[in-house]
């Protein structure tokens, strides 16, 4: 797919949660406030985020946890939608998310590969194909794809997860700090894969809280801190940055 412009493109993008004020001292008072907004207050998670990815580029995200960093891949993957500003994503994107999220756990792992290409947006054709490389990546056998996705571990969720999301050549790939939880060979299968979507144009955006991740297979990064962009550039630029807020020696 040719673009005219960035793959992805956000102009003062802001996101604002509603949260609780207070924690509930029982179950009546938590029923009495059922439908009411005075012990729910506004809080901003992301704050003006300004960025430009280009097409085929591998993209890092990095921060500390709870410095918006998924709040921000959920707004690229369009499930969370913002409270101000413009987002710009041309082509089609698979997300990777955290941990089980696009996954429904009563179904089996052949059910959830239908039901997540269907969300993706796939024709149910050449469904083989897709059966042949969900196994072959995945490593996982027939009968662990026959079981309730519930009863996966969290390596075998992150397996077909990643075979999921790449079982076909996407314009925009989105990853959450999900290849920590993967077995070191099936790492480097990802790693790998990664580089194979690159070389066919993919553009990558991948989140973490490890550098050295970013540093092996990203071109550009962000440093996300407390909601907000505050450095963009190369890796090694924003990994001494990263490493200035974490007060670490360089």
């Amino acid at each position: 797919m040719e673009s005219a412009g960035p793959m992805i493109e956000l102009e003062n993008v802001q996101v604002d949660y509603l949260v609780q004020r207070h924690g509930m001292r029982s179950i009546k008072a938590y029923l009495t406030s059922l439908g009411s907004k005075r012990l729910l207050e506004r809080k901003r998670i992301l704050h003006g985020i300004d960025l430009r990815i280009e097409r085929g580029e591998c993209f890092g995200i990095i921060g500390r946890n709870g410095s918006g960093k998924s709040t921000l891949l959920r707004v690229l993957a369009g499930i969370v939608e913002p409270t101000e500003g413009n987002i710009t994503v041309r082509g089609h994107v698979a997300p990777m998310l955290a941990l089980g999220v696009g996954l429904e756990p009563e179904l089996n792992g052949w059910e959830n590969v239908r039901l997540c290409r269907m969300l993706m947006g796939h024709a149910p054709i050449a469904f083989d194909s897709v059966q042949t490389y969900v196994r072959s990546f995945s490593g996982l056998s027939d009968e662990d794809l026959e079981m309730q996705v519930k009863r996966y571990s969290t390596g075998m969720m992150a397996r077909l997860g990643f075979a999921i999301a790449t079982a076909t050549d996407p314009d925009i790939l989105l990853i959450d700090e999900v290849l920590a939880v993967g077995d070191v060979a099936f790492q480097q299968k990802c790693y790998e894969r990664i580089n194979e979507l690159r070389s066919r144009g993919c553009t990558i955006v991948f989140v973490t809280h490890f550098l050295s991740e970013i540093q092996r297979i990203c071109d550009r990064a962000a440093c996300i801190e407390d909601g907000r962009v505050v450095k963009v550039g190369s890796t090694h630029e924003v990994g001494v940055h990263y490493h200035e807020l974490l007060g670490i020696p360089v």
